[in-house]
């Protein structure tokens, strides 16, 4: 959404403005930070990353 501020606009006017632009805005995607947490791996980071790169060879 483009909202257009004219010259001389004042600052309740602006306010308002960015007040209805940020309920208009709704994020994209997942909200990843609710999986923060979550998932206990057991063995080691690196050692799965190299794993799942192994399997393309």
């Amino acid at each position: 959404m483009v909202m257009t501020i004219k010259r001389g606009a004042t600052k309740k006017s602006i306010k308002i403005i960015l007040e209805n632009l940020s309920q208009d805005f709704k994020p994209k995607g997942v909200d990843v930070k609710k999986f923060v947490g979550k998932i206990n791996i057991p063995k080691d980071a690196l050692d799965i990353q190299k794993e799942f790169r192994d399997e393309w060879k």
